[in-house]
């Protein structure tokens, strides 16, 4: 090799050692949410960008939802290392990782606030099983957080699975999610977010279900005459950051992330209290016309007997890793209980 190359050839090594140097102080992470940045998951990012900005050099740039394309769109990009960061529900992940659908069946985790927020912050399930099944997807499990009890918005009211009898309710790509709507009594309809609204308006769809929080910041209420609580769910959300990524980071930026990770989810747990009922003032106050109903027990009981099948499908679909999970969960929240 002559002088001449081997000149330039060291010179392009010192510039690449000292962008890597660069990078390692002072680098910018890119974070992609499912929601825009005043609701909850933009909430938590902001609250996590506010801390990983606050104790080193590095940048957080946080990426609403349709930024980046749809759900799909985003996780692939998460994988393939183009975001460092994402967070997606299980409602996406579920094809990907069959067993965190086990978040998606109905009448599992409790309606009690203490109750859920000592499950998210405790659960061996979440702490312990899942990680592993998500590195295998080549991404860290950084946190599991809930984003309030699940609503179902309609054209018409209902009081039993019989009365949603051919009522199309547009669902997360979940094959579980599928499995409940259809116990329900319901069309379970699989649409991207960005078309629901939409869908909605011309009646292709007659329903949709997600926290009440969401339904009010995404005027979905404009589209819908009544707003039903049957108690079947909590939303469930995940943060992870690319495998590759996070393993690839020195010491200091793996504790930094895990206090910031930490800090938004103390941060975003008594953020959400009370945030239900402030959205439901909100929706009643743009839509006095519209029903807002909340199903007694003696109702309830008729959706919890429809879907007691959900859990056996969610164990042939997953096969022993999900028996075992479950299992787990169920301890786990036998451990909550009373909290």
């Amino acid at each position: 090799m002559s002088n001449k190359v081997w000149g330039f050839t060291t010179k392009l090594s010192a510039a690449a050692l000292a962008l890597c140097s660069l990078q390692t102080s002072a680098a910018n992470w890119r974070y992609a949410i499912e929601e825009s940045l005043s609701e909850v998951q933009g909430v938590y990012a902001t609250k996590f960008k506010e801390v990983v900005e606050a104790n080193s050099s590095h940048k957080v740039q946080i990426y609403p939802f349709g930024t980046l394309g749809e759900s799909v769109d985003v996780m692939e990009q998460a994988q393939a290392g183009i975001l460092q960061f994402v967070d997606q529900s299980p409602g996406f992940t579920g094809s990907l990782i069959p067993e965190a659908q086990i978040f998606l069946m109905p009448y599992v985790l409790p309606e009690k606030q203490s109750e859920i927020n000592y499950f998210f912050k405790n659960s061996k399930v979440i702490n312990e099983t899942f990680p592993k099944l998500y590195a295998e997807r080549d991404l860290e499990l950084l946190s599991m957080f809930p984003e309030g009890r699940v609503h179902i918005t309609t054209q018409q009211p209902f009081d039993t699975p019989e009365d949603l009898d051919g009522v199309k309710i547009r669902v997360m790509t979940s094959p579980l999610l599928v499995e409940t709507y259809k116990s329900f009594g319901a069309v379970p309809t699989p649409l991207p977010w960005g078309e629901v609204f939409g869908a909605m308006q011309t009646k292709m769809i007659q329903g949709q279900e997600n926290p009440m929080f969401y339904i009010e910041s995404t005027k979905m209420y404009e589209v819908s005459e009544v707003i039903t609580d049957i108690g079947h769910n909590i939303f469930t959300t995940a943060v992870m950051a690319n495998k590759r990524f996070y393993d690839g980071l020195p010491a200091e930026d793996q504790a930094l992330i895990q206090k910031a990770i930490g800090e938004a989810t103390d941060y975003i747990l008594e953020y959400q209290q009370g945030l239900e009922e402030e959205s439901i003032a909100k929706v009643k106050a743009a839509k006095p016309g519209i029903k807002l109903i909340s199903l007694d027990e003696d109702k309830r009981v008729r959706f919890r007997e429809a879907s007691s099948s959900v859990k056996d499908k969610f164990v042939t679909m997953t096969g022993d890793s999900g028996k075992a999970i479950l299992e787990q969960m169920e301890a786990d929240l036998q451990a909550a209980s009373g909290k």
